[in-house]
């Protein structure tokens, strides 16, 4: 099933992408929730029209993602964790964490494109993966160290 998705979904596109789809996926999920259309010759028009008109505003918005990416490569995060002896944490540290730690040095970015491929449960040295744009994306080193 081909769709127009109308909002990014984490793992599949970015808005306005074409995908294809398993049918039970769009119909039942996709679809019903708003994320997607069903990318009909009409609706394939209208998207390559709207494309077309905002081209000039995807650029700002790719540069402002770009120049936002360079303020956040500098940075290296601290955060602070409950451990046990051994270093362990209790718990463990989530993109909710990084994101806190962002807006306290003044970058406010939403937590659900902050990625973490391994779940982090003891202290150490990290690296977290921020997607600011279809085509930006930023890695931020962190360090775990005990409270």
């Amino acid at each position: 099933m081909k769709l127009i998705l109308k909002e990014d979904v984490n793992g599949l596109g970015y808005k306005d992408d074409v995908v294809t789809v398993k049918d039970g996926y769009g119909r039942n999920y996709l679809i019903p929730t708003g994320k997607a259309v069903i990318a009909s010759e009409s609706a394939l028009k209208v998207l390559a029209e709207n494309q077309r008109q905002r081209a000039h505003k995807l650029a700002k918005i790719k540069a402002d993602a770009e120049a936002l990416a360079a303020q956040l490569k500098e940075l290296k995060l601290t955060i602070g964790a409950k451990t046990s002896a051994t270093g362990t944490i209790f718990g463990s540290v989530n993109s909710i964490q990084i994101a806190e730690a962002l807006e306290k040095l003044g970058h406010n970015i939403d937590r659900k494109i902050i990625d973490i491929k391994d779940p982090v449960k003891e202290v150490g040295e990290y690296v977290a993966t921020v997607k600011l744009h279809k085509e930006v994306s930023v890695e931020i080193p962190f360090e775990v160290v005990a409270e």
